[in-house]
């Protein structure tokens, strides 16, 4: 048994009170008058009245002690303006002495007004004071009557909440093997809402705080199991629904809390198999139309084991919305979900109880589910559910977004007694268990290796369905049917995170030819759902309104794209996912135009240059814009656009057409006109990064551009070779700019041209010469960077990461370029260089040793004694320094200082021979087999020397 806790409070017979200085049982206090409305004046004025009370026998302190209680839940305490934490505990842990346990309604009271402060005032509780107050509520609980331990419990999850790491003592008491919470949350329980206040309090137990200790491995494992027991038991008869979807709601964020604070690691295959089968069953909690039936334990395997839906009839294949051949003509006929009118909306905070866990944003927004009926379209009705609506905007600015602190709400008048306002309560409880159950998915994501969590592809990515046979239930199914926005975006931001970093998996992927074989081979089971990914976002692309669910998706598009392995696939895949996203660089909302970006950088930057891209860079600039212009009511087209003619989606046979459109790349106009161009209109409230009085568009926007533009540079510099001198105006004006980060995007761009121009003269190029950028052009380029901003990014001491970038992209000049220098742009260079070398940053100090490994084969300079002896002298410096970067780029550009070596012996004049130093000669080869007793990443450079 538990032991029972006696601190300084009394047990007794109810001790009356009275104020000090005061007569002996004497009146009644007159209720107080009303109080002024200062920010915690009224807090304070009634605290003052009840620290004042002492322990006494009369009942009239009993009449007073409730009314000031009253008076302190009812007080209206705003923001918490004015009230110190400390009087919070202070005054709670004078109610507690004041109130004895054998008075069950004051103890109700006591224990609601601590809930109330707590949550209200967002006060943790300093461990003092914890300790007394903790005691009090145990004791409470042990000996007050049962219709007493809801408010109680309520009262000791607040008090729990933020201070696991002060409960250590109480422990035992509270999750040991009898333990009071134990207890009061086991199946046996006979009543709902004191289990749902239990499993709540244990919830908070669970939530960490970072740089405190956390809940040890036992009473982890015991949380864990008793959670888990929860999700896996049915809603017993006398639970009303919505209490049950508390109770999942909290037991889904105290597995979150074990994951995400406590490193909780699933090691043990069944372990993660049952959380997995918990967590899917509960995504699809209350989705209309969405039954499924899950084993107790989802086994790791390639392939679809289980089947989520229940048998449905066959369809024929006319009306079966996963064709893409069927679907072509019909996306262009797909509505945005719109917000009707009179629509219900989620109850934001309606349990009215300290979250468990804060994920990833601690804002709170408005949803919106409608009830309106979907059209008929057949491809609409693949995306929408079975009698329920399409759902509005909303207004959170993160999925997984929740608030830590909640007001006490002791009655349900946000939903109106009708049969509508009760279905549209129970409609918002439901989807939280869909958002707590993938939130709680997406700390498991975060927890396990890939390699495991690839095991469980097929349970939560489907495939394309066979002829006939119903769609598996997966993440996109949530995606395309759920009414609820921030349910839609918690989906997608999960298969984000599955989708990151898959590369490897996916990289087994082929379809480029018909495989006709009595069984499915695992690669063309990926190949099928990649396809499948791509057709439903695609679909969701369409029907979506709301701006962030719609930026979750093409985030979500963006991971695909940058992880699926194209040159395995058959063509056409990019081309759709090209079209549908050109009109969203327009949005109005910044966050879609930014991400629209992204996902264009991740198409031209993903198994870089494919056909397939190079044709779509090449296409007109008013290709396949008519149908998603139609889908996308906030679109304002560039003038370059609006001459769009109608028409249908590009079709695959245009992907291979031999010849390419000789108009402008439409990507690399837009890129610049976002860099340069001034903001079309004033900097609404939606344009987060744009700067008070900046001209220039929200500084993400410019940032993605200018990376867009570095892939494009990169991957295909054929395209971006045409606009070679343009770019350089734009480097220059993004490197004259006062912001860092634009500045150092600019440098990047700078490097990626440079490197692209080396890559055209180089020896093995099977460029023609006539499609080479001549020399001359390339000269201007580069005089005109030298003559511009470079050399001041070259020597900004305060950004050193700008330093490092300039430095690299000097080094990628054109040899032939840097002989056609004037003298003193060359001098400047070598310059610089050198002294960069003698930098104290050590990634200054690493780039600059690598550009003079560069510098040192220029035909142009190699002949020059004094920059050899110079160049050689400092890598040699730099191979004795601390970082092994820094000694890792000098072994390399000592390598390419003896080729330099090697080459002028063997030339018939002896002059350079004669000249350079011998005593040199042997410290390049002590400092080559000292260092080959280095690193690996040193050594590895330095046998490449001895083999020179």
């Amino acid at each position: 048994m538990p032991r029972k806790y006696s601190p300084t409070f009394y047990v007794g017979n109810m001790a009356t009170v009275q104020v000090a200085c005061s007569p002996l049982g004497g009146p009644p206090r007159e209720a107080p008058r009303e109080l002024p409305r200062e920010q915690g004046a009224g807090f304070r004025r009634l605290s003052a009245r009840l620290r004042a009370l002492r322990p006494d026998d009369s009942s009239a302190a009993r009449t007073e002690i409730h009314l000031l209680l009253d008076q302190l839940i009812s007080e209206n305490y705003g923001a918490g303006g004015g009230v110190a934490p400390e009087d919070v505990s202070t005054l709670l842990v004078q109610a507690c002495r004041l109130v004895p346990l054998n008075q069950n309604h004051l103890v109700s009271k006591v224990s609601q007004l601590t809930h109330h402060l707590l949550n209200t005032l967002q006060v943790i509780v300093d461990e003092q004071n914890l300790d007394f107050l903790l005691a009090y509520t145990i004791s409470a609980i042990q000996q007050c009557s049962s219709w007493t331990h809801v408010k109680i419990l309520q009262a000791l999850a607040a008090l729990v909440y933020g201070n696991g790491s002060r409960c250590q003592k109480y422990l035992p008491d509270l999750l040991g093997k009898s333990g009071l919470l134990m207890k009061l949350s086991d199946l046996a329980q006979s009543d709902p809402e004191v289990r749902r206040a239990a499993v709540h309090c244990m919830a908070n137990l669970c939530l960490s705080v970072p740089g405190q200790p956390y809940l040890e491995e036992p009473y982890q494992n015991i949380c864990f199991q008793a959670f888990l027991t929860i999700l896996q038991s049915p809603k017993s008869p006398d639970m009303d629904d919505i209490t049950f979807c508390m109770l999942l709601q909290n037991a889904l964020k105290g597995i979150q809390s074990l994951l995400n604070g406590g490193k909780m690691k699933l090691t043990q295959t069944d372990e993660l198999g049952a959380l997995l089968a918990v967590l899917k069953k509960s995504m699809f909690h209350g989705l209309p139309g969405i039954n499924i039936e899950m084993p107790t334990v989802l086994y790791p395997t390639p392939l679809p084991q289980y089947d989520g839906r229940p048998p449905v009839k066959l369809q024929l294949p006319e009306s079966s919305a996963s064709r893409p051949t069927m679907n072509r003509k019909k996306r262009s006929k797909i509505k945005p979900r719109k917000i009707q009118p009179g629509e219900e909306e989620e109850e934001e905070e309606s349990s009215g109880e300290k979250e468990a866990a804060p994920v990833t944003g601690v804002g709170r927004g408005n949803l919106h589910e409608g009830s309106t009926q979907s059209p008929s379209s057949l491809a609409v009705q693949s995306l929408r559910l079975d009698g329920s609506g399409a759902a509005g905007k909303d207004g959170v600015s993160s999925p997984f977004s929740s608030s830590s602190w909640k007001r006490v709400s002791s009655s349900e008048s946000d939903y109106s007694d009708t049969e509508g306002g009760m279905q549209s309560k129970m409609r918002s409880y439901q989807a939280k268990v869909r958002q707590g159950a993938l939130a709680c998915f997406l700390s498991t994501i975060k927890s396990i290796e890939k390699k495991v969590l690839y095991g469980y592809w097929s349970a939560f990515v489907s495939d394309t369905p066979e002829l006939g046979s119903p769609q598996s239930v997966s993440l996109m199914t949530l995606t395309l049917k759920d009414p609820s926005p921030k349910t839609r975006a918690c989906a997608l931001q999960a298969l984000s995170a599955i989708l990151e970093g898959s590369k490897q998996f996916l990289s087994v992927a082929e379809d480029t030819s018909d495989h006709r074989r009595a069984f499915t081979p695992f690669s063309v089971m990926i190949a099928s759902s990649i396809r499948e990914l791509h057709r439903c976002l695609l679909l969701a692309l369409v029907a979506e309104s709301s701006s962030q669910t719609l930026t979750q998706i093409i985030k979500c598009l963006a991971n695909l794209v940058s992880n699926s392995p194209y040159n395995r696939l058959k063509l056409s895949l990019l081309t759709k996912v090209w079209n549908q996203i050109k009109p969203y660089v327009r949005h109005k909302d910044v966050n879609v135009r930014v991400s629209s970006l992204t996902l264009l950088g991740a198409i031209v930057s993903t198994h870089a240059p494919l056909p397939e891209v190079q044709l779509l860079l090449q296409q007109p600039c008013s290709s396949g814009l008519s149908n998603s212009d139609s889908a996308t009511p906030h679109l304002s087209p560039p003038d370059w656009w609006k001459k769009a003619p109608a028409g249908p989606f590009l079709e695959e046979a245009s992907v291979s057409s031999p010849t390419g459109s000789s108009e402008p790349c439409w990507l690399i106009r837009l890129c610049i006109s976002t860099v340069v161009l001034p903001k079309e209109d004033s900097c609404s409230g939606s344009d987060a990064g744009c700067a008070a009085g900046s001209t220039y568009m929200p500084s993400p926007m410019r940032l993605e551009a200018l990376q867009v533009l570095a892939h494009l540079a990169k991957g295909y510099f054929s395209v971006a070779q045409v606009y070679l001198m343009e770019l350089a105006e734009v480097i220059c004006k993004c490197m004259g700019e006062a912001d860092p980060s634009i500045q150092l995007h600019g440098a990047k761009l700078l490097e990626e041209l440079g490197t692209g121009l080396i890559q055209q003269y180089k020896p093995d190029s099977t460029l023609a010469p006539e499609q080479r950028v001549p020399v001359t052009l390339v000269v201007l380029f580069w005089t005109m960077m030298l003559s511009g901003p470079l050399p001041r990014a070259l020597q900004n001491a305060e950004h050193p990461t700008l330093q490092a970038s300039a430095c690299d992209a000097l080094s990628s000049i054109l040899p032939e370029a840097f002989s056609s220098l004037r003298s003193d742009w060359q001098i400047l260079c070598i310059t610089v260089l050198l002294g960069l070398n003698d930098s104290k940053n050590r990634l200054v100090k690493a780039a600059a040793s690598r550009a003079l490994g560069v510098y040192v084969l220029f035909p142009c300079l190699r002949q020059d004694v004094i920059f050899v002896a110079d160049t050689a002298n400092a890598i040699l410096m730099s191979l004795q320094d601390k970082s092994l970067n820094v000694r890792a780029k000098a072994a390399w550009s000592l390598g390419n200082l003896t080729d330099t070596l090697i080459v002028n012996m063997e030339t018939p004049d002896p002059s350079f021979q004669e000249e350079f130093s011998g005593l040199l000669l042997l410290k390049m080869l002590r400092s080559a087999i000292e260092a080959s007793k280095d690193k690996d990443k040193v050594d590895a450079q330095q046998n490449l020397v001895f083999v020179r």
